[in-house]
């Protein structure tokens, strides 16, 4: 099948729309699918085209943390996707590469599926700054419900998506895919025990050195701050802990979080790593004996499971969007505050390799219905109901 994917992220960006996407496209051409990939170019303002990949240039949102926009029609990719024949569209996002997707699919009068990865209402203080922000959540519940209507096929990452949406009025029918990983990627045999030996000298972490991890896009809605705050009171609790938290990724928010670090005074605690290109993402996972998150924010929450793929232990912050993915003291933890932070991680510290193996067997098994073949076979019945909508 002839398939064009619309997206406003892509790797080497860090977040889970990007991660969603390179998936999907590299299952696709894994299964002898021919795919056109359109997004935008994050590093300089020029069109490129290499590999099926169109880069349209964009410009600096300086007033949106140096996120980057375009033009919601690029005359020169249209005439690519023209001439590449998509059988189906699929967009990823919500912001002008996508805009330009339905543009094109009403264009060549093909189907076009819709991911709804992100929450909107998380993500209106973006732009209101707090004023109006009732207005706007108004208006971002309006805005989702016309895209299910709109679509040909309409997907959620999540029955907590789906649920969401029913919430605000969509009566459309709604595809619950969660996002397939290759969890072979992650796995210690497939590990350069090399490139990670020399990441770990590098960060000055030995063996003895219990490892907090924070990953993704360091923004406000991931509530890293939270995950900080939980971290600097274990280490006020158990001082005699050798312990380091690493933080890798890059965005608006690593500013406010460095400075928080300095207040709690745990500089040489926290190593505040950076971007990282996706293929080098699994060896953080293994620095790890906890991966954190505080997010009550991801519609599925792709990183906790690449975690749990790598045997990192996963200590969470309460979402329902997490249940049956992460049962408390089973395949993972749950946190609520400070308090349960400092005792559910001290509990992994205090089990023997026995214990936290069989944790990690129980998140192997859980893990299992989000492989990569499960969500190939699910999204090409998508894409072929939505073909067969215009015969």
């Amino acid at each position: 099948m002839r398939i064009s994917i619309f997206t406003d992220t892509y790797p080497p960006q860090i977040n889970g729309v990007a991660t969603s996407t390179y998936n999907l496209v590299n299952t696709l051409k894994d299964h002898g699918n021919d795919v056109l990939l359109v997004t935008l170019n994050m590093e300089e303002a020029k069109f490129n085209f290499v590999d099926n990949i169109i880069m349209i240039p964009g410009f600096v949102l300086k007033k949106l943390y140096g996120y980057r926009g375009t033009w919601i029609y690029n005359t020169k990719a249209y005439r690519i996707i023209k001439e590449f024949k998509p059988q189906i569209i699929h967009i990823q996002t919500d912001a002008p590469v996508a805009l330009f997707g339905r543009i094109v699919a009403r264009q060549l009068n093909v189907p076009y599926v819709y991911t709804y990865h992100t929450q909107y209402e998380d993500y209106t203080y973006l732009v209101t700054h707090g004023y109006f922000d009732r207005i706007a959540k108004k208006t971002i519940r309006a805005y989702s419900v016309s895209l299910s209507k709109k679509s040909d096929e309409f997907i959620t990452p999540s029955i907590k998506t789906k649920e969401m949406l029913r919430h605000y009025g969509s009566d459309d029918y709604i595809n619950v895919i969660p996002t397939g990983i290759d969890f072979s990627l992650f796995k210690k045999e497939n590990i350069n025990q090399n490139e990670f030996l020399k990441i770990k000298k590098e960060l000055k972490i030995g063996d003895d050195t219990f490892v907090f991890l924070l990953l993704g896009r360091l923004a406000k809605e991931k509530s890293m701050d939270i995950s900080i705050a939980g971290f600097n009171e274990f280490v006020k609790t158990y001082p005699s802990i050798k312990t380091k938290l690493v933080v890798v990724g890059g965005g608006p928010y690593q500013q406010n979080l460095i400075d928080l670090v300095t207040k709690l005074k745990l500089k040489d605690k926290v190593i505040f790593v950076g971007p990282v290109l996706a293929n080098k993402v699994p060896l953080y996972y293994h620095l790890a004996n906890i991966y954190t998150s505080a997010s009550i924010t991801e519609t599925q929450g792709l990183t906790f499971m690449e975690a749990m793929a790598s045997g990192a232990i996963v200590l969470a912050r309460f979402d329902d969007n997490l249940t049956g993915t992460i049962e408390d003291s089973e395949t993972g933890f749950f946190f609520t505050d400070n308090h349960s932070f400092v005792e559910k991680a001290y509990k992994v510290f205090s089990m023997d390799e026995k214990q936290r193996q069989l944790i990690r067997d129980n998140a192997y098994k859980i893990i299992e219905q989000y492989s990569i073949e499960t969500f190939y076979k699910n999204i090409m019945e998508v894409y072929l109901r939505g073909v067969k909508s215009h015969w």
